[in-house]
């Protein structure tokens, strides 16, 4: 068992990775039914949140079949994210989670996100701060290091447990990296393998197969897999990844039944979630992705994605199910 302060977890437990304009209520749900044992928002802006921003606040929005939940917030002034973390608290999360990670222009610009790899002092304090603020167990997700002449990420990890930091995840790059090249596990590995280290250590970065996974946890000994990329247009690979561990064997390939079926759960649970208009937009990004890899399926790509109306687009679905009813996919 691993467990995150008071929350128990199964043995190595596989979790959803905070991704922006993808780990919304709907998608977080659907990973949740497929195997995801703990599942974060995208990243919450402290500046935004305190402004009362609108996208701010409605990725606040959380509900009791995705829990254990983790809110992820970020930011570099202390005043902001201590109210931050008020306002988070209040929302009732199972966990807050701090992105000290994030390698985008627009954050580190501002010292935030990767950013803050460049002043370890002020990390290790903002988190001291929160873990302070609050009676919810504060984790960070975070980077090897700012670039790989200033990997310090031992020292890192080891003081922000010292601070009362209760899970750290870490993504195998540095921010120099952005997602260029492999992700390295081994520092994550020492970082797990410190004597002095008793947090859970999560690993980040390029799990994209089952086989990877299991590497990461047998190899590695790392306690857990924080999973981004591969679930996107898969919420089935959290499934996929612990049928692998149970049988040694690859689930059965995903059907165009379950695709379609997937598809429609999350148009309709964004429906209900932001109202038709911002239902129907915001889960175009996600239909490519469904349904990536059948041949000749541009003309139906086309209308899910220009569709307007839900109507439209359930109807699309359906003829999606009758026209490729055969079609089987590859692993």
């Amino acid at each position: 068992m691993v467990k995150i302060d008071t929350i128990e977890l199964p043995d190595f437990p596989l979790l959803l990775a905070p991704m922006e304009d993808v780990s919304d209520p709907p998608f977080r749900a659907l990973c949740k039914e497929q195997g995801a044992d703990v599942v974060y928002t995208e990243f919450i802006s402290s500046e935004g949140l305190i402004r009362d921003a609108a996208k701010s606040t409605m990725k606040l929005d959380i509900y009791e079949k995705e829990r254990p939940v983790g809110i992820q917030i970020f930011g570099a002034n202390l005043d902001s994210m201590l109210q931050t973390v008020d306002i988070v608290t209040d929302s009732k999360p199972d966990i807050i989670d701090i992105n000290f990670g994030c390698p985008v222009k627009k954050v580190v610009s501002k010292g935030a996100g990767a950013g803050i790899l460049k002043d370890i002092d002020l990390m290790v304090s903002l988190t001291e701060a929160m873990v302070k603020r609050t009676h919810l167990p504060i984790t960070v997700k975070t980077r090897l290091g700012w670039d790989h002449e200033s990997i310090r990420i031992l020292e890192v990890a080891e003081r922000l447990q010292d601070v009362g930091c209760k899970a750290i995840s870490i993504h195998g790059r540095t921010r120099a990296q952005m997602y260029k090249g492999d992700a390295d596990w081994g520092p994550i590995a020492e970082v797990k393998n410190n004597p002095r280290m008793h947090i859970p250590v999560f690993g980040n970065g390029d799990v994209d197969t089952p086989e990877k996974a299991m590497k990461m946890r047998d190899e590695y000994g790392l306690d857990g897999c924080m999973i981004g990329r591969a679930s996107i247009g898969n919420p089935w690979f959290f499934k996929q990844v612990k049928h692998f561990f149970e049988t040694g064997e690859h689930l059965a390939p995903i059907t165009i039944q379950e695709r379609v079926e997937a598809a429609k759960q999350h148009l309709q649970m964004a429906i209900d979630w932001k109202g038709e208009t911002l239902g129907v937009f915001e889960t175009r990004r996600h239909y490519t992705n469904y349904f990536k890899g059948i041949p000749h399926f541009k003309e139906y790509r086309q209308k899910m994605v220009t569709s307007d109306v839900s109507k439209d687009v359930f109807e699309t679905f359906d003829l999606v199910l009758q026209d490729f009813s055969d079609y089987t996919f590859e692993h």
